[in-house]
């Protein structure tokens, strides 16, 4: 489909009568407008390129008809922000909210129903909502559908994964929009539960880039009682429409006026860096609820986790269980016992990391998985080869904090009637961070992860656990859209496809990790479990063939390219101990920063970031590449002027290769300052890491 000279001008003469909004930039403009039928639309342009066509927004009630069409312009409001705000934990320590608003006043003149639609328009791109404000007309409602269009202008390359309900843990595909098809995929991916909405149905944020060079992102913010988005995509007219999760009983939402939706967004840029760099989606959530967030800190970590994952150990106290849940065929030791938790707990206060992970302490995981089961873990009672006083004493001698960690199962019933028994359990022994897990099918059955109640839940978590002063990292969640910016304690996520998957199943391809800053962390920082130094699983069985799809020099570099205040060395201590030299930039890293520089980006190919770690002049920098060597020459401008920095360099070594030699790397000490240049050399798969530590 061609963007013709008559379409062209058809769209501009439909902007013409409408009403409009610009960035502070003024690069961006939004236009909204009623047609002749009193149908609401809106369009997008960026330095006067169309972006997004006329679109129509409206909702189909259940029972009170449809919201999309007879509407009038009862009144509208303009407003200009200008502030900023400093974050508990992120990327910069400062963050400026400047946009943009039109808020719009519709009356249906049929129903006299009232519909505000609220346009923010940053620098970054284009932000709206509905507000259903109190009146007599409306007062408890049930949404069936929201249609809301995004109107694309061509045919993008996208970087899409499927519309599934229950999952993000997908390998992203990279095609032409016209290429979207779910029913073409190899989803045998190592997903335990897939509820796949459509054939051409994509999750946000879904990211594009267009023949002329814009890059273009449609995702949402603030998502809260209400389901996650996703999008049905036309393949032959490239027209996007919304689509959600429905709950138990075929309905999408349950609202009461007033109530507003989440904040659909639209990024736009002509550089990649934009996107990755963007602050708009953190800037639409509500400021922090937790008054007192002292006890709110970065941390990184190790765990008795891998070890599980590579066949070396069980959850299950039986000793029987592998990662994907199937029977070993000779028994395995159970990994979280005392005395091994004891060994990482050494590891830890060795080598400076600020708390272990512990996953299988608890009872129930002999047939946690696959059974719809309503009651399988109760969070408070040990296996018993772990003592939970003995490491817990243990620990707070050696100056380590324990993390706890919550599998749910899928049976969020049975985790919400035992919560204040849980977060009890964890004070009495002092641990500050929980990691959830839902993995399976929901318990109450019949709802999705991404559907409105369970997105109550991952909201109503990090708010009850604030009143213990809980830290909460989730796992299998619906994808964060800026919440943590009202609830700081909800440190990290992972709902997308992370690094266990290289452990067991056909694993994540090389770009996986450059396409990840522009879709999944646009929502907030992820835990990634990055570190993994044994890149091959036959390391620990000759007849395994999976392997990690990067070199190690990337995996250090993932420590600064995927942000996240909670930072996992997610690989045995003793693969540690054998690349001590490697290991040191993991022990230095910060994992809190006051300044990210985005200094190169294109997704599904490559990205480069440096940051300032907090209250110091510390720089690192990671770099990483897709399947492909790439050669690069970095200024290092960032750095303060005048200032002289010793560069350890953390690089892929000469024939370096994902595939054929990934464990080859070399480390180089030189002086820079900011005035100097570095060449960067990765290798396929690669990347480079590097510490800037002031002199003098």
């Amino acid at each position: 489909m061609k963007f013709s000279f008559t379409a062209l001008l058809i769209f501009f003469l439909s902007i013409a009568s409408a009403q409009s909004v610009k960035s502070p930039s003024e690069e961006i403009v939004a236009y909204f407008g009623l047609n002749k039928e009193g149908k609401p639309y809106y369009s997008v342009t960026y330095k006067n390129q169309p972006v997004i066509k006329e679109s129509y927004l409206g909702f189909v009630l259940k029972n009170q008809g449809t919201l999309n069409s007879g509407f009038t312009v009862t009144g509208t409001k303009s407003a200009v922000v200008n502030d900023s705000w400093r974050p508990v934990l992120g990327e910069v320590a400062v963050i400026d909210n400047k946009y943009n608003e039109l808020s719009v006043s519709l009356r249906q003149e049929s129903t006299g129903k009232l519909l505000n639609i609220i346009f923010r328009v940053f620098n970054e791109g284009v932000a709206f909502r509905y507000e259903f404000p109190k009146q007599d007309k409306l007062n408890y409602f049930i949404l069936k559908e929201e249609n809301t269009q995004f109107n694309l202008t061509g045919d993008h390359k996208a970087f899409w994964i499927p519309g599934d309900f229950d999952s993000q843990e997908y390998v992203y595909n990279e095609t032409p929009l016209s290429k979207v098809d779910n029913e073409a995929l190899d989803l045998d991916n190592g997903i335990a539960v897939k509820s796949i909405a459509g054939r051409y149905t994509v999750q946000s944020p879904l990211m594009m880039k267009s023949k002329k060079g814009l890059y273009i992102n449609i995702f949402e913010a603030a998502v809260k009682n209400y389901p996650v988005m996703h999008l049905d995509l036309n393949p032959e007219t490239f027209e996007l429409t919304s689509v959600f999760a429905p709950n138990a009983i075929g309905d999408m939402a349950y609202l009461q006026t007033p109530a507003v939706t989440p904040w659909r967004t639209i990024m736009v840029s002509d550089d990649a860096r934009d996107i990755v760099a963007q602050k708009m989606i953190l800037n639409l959530n509500e400021p922090s609820k937790i008054e007192d967030t002292s006890w709110i800190k970065p941390m990184k970590y190790v765990g008795i986790w891998w070890e599980m994952h590579v066949g070396e150990s069980t959850w299950d106290y039986s000793g029987t269980q592998d990662a994907s849940q199937k029977k070993f065929t000779k028994k395995k030791t159970h990994g979280a016992t005392t005395e091994n938790t004891k060994r990482y707990i050494d590891f830890a206060a060795k080598h400076g990391f600020d708390g272990v992970l512990v996953e299988g302490w608890n009872t129930g995981w002999e047939d946690w998985f696959g059974n719809w089961k309503e009651e399988v873990f109760d969070f408070t009672t040990p296996y018993p080869d772990f003592d939970v006083k003995e490491v817990t004493d243990y620990a707070k001698k050696k100056g380590v904090k324990m993390i706890m960690h919550h599998e749910t199962s899928g049976s969020v019933a049975n985790y919400e009637r035992r919560l204040d028994r849980a977060y009890n359990f964890m004070k009495q022994y002092g641990y500050g961070a929980v990691k959830t897990g839902y993995v399976g099918k929901i318990i109450p059955r019949g709802e999705f992860h991404d559907g409105q109640s369970m997105v109550n839940h991952f909201n109503y978590v990090p708010q009850r656990a604030a009143e213990y002063k809980v830290m909460v990292n989730s796992h299998e969640s619906s994808r964060p859209t800026g919440i943590q910016r009202t609830w700081p304690n909800y440190i990290a996520a992972e709902a997308a496809r992370g690094n266990e998957f290289n452990g067991w199943s056909n694993g994540n391809p090389p770009a996986h990790e450059t396409i990840l800053p522009f879709t999944r962390l646009l929502g907030g920082p992820m835990d990634y479990t990055p570190g993994i130094f044994e890149i091959k699983m036959s390391h620990y069985d000759p007849t395994k063939t999976e392997q990690v799809h990067t070199t190690l020099a990337k995996q250090l570099a993932l420590y600064v390219t995927m942000y996240s205040p909670l930072q996992m060395a997610a690989d045995l201590p003793e693969n540690y101990e054998k690349y001590p030299d490697a290991f040191q930039f993991i022990k230095d890293v910060a994992a809190d920063w006051d300044e990210t520089e985005v200094l190169e980006a294109e997704p599904g190919d490559y990205l480069t970031i440096a940051r300032k770690a907090k209250g110091t002049e510390n720089w690192f920098l990671g770099a990483i590449t897709d399947e492909n060597a790439r050669k690069s020459t970095i200024s290092l401008d960032f750095l303060t002027p005048g200032k002289e920095y010793e560069a350890v360099i953390y690089q892929d070594g000469k024939g370096a290769d994902w595939k054929k030699d990934p464990i080859n790397y070399e480390i180089k000490i030189i002086k820079v300052t900011a005035k100097s240049k570095l060449n960067l050399k990765l290798a396929p798969g690669g990347g480079t890491a590097i510490s800037f530590i002031p002199l003098n």
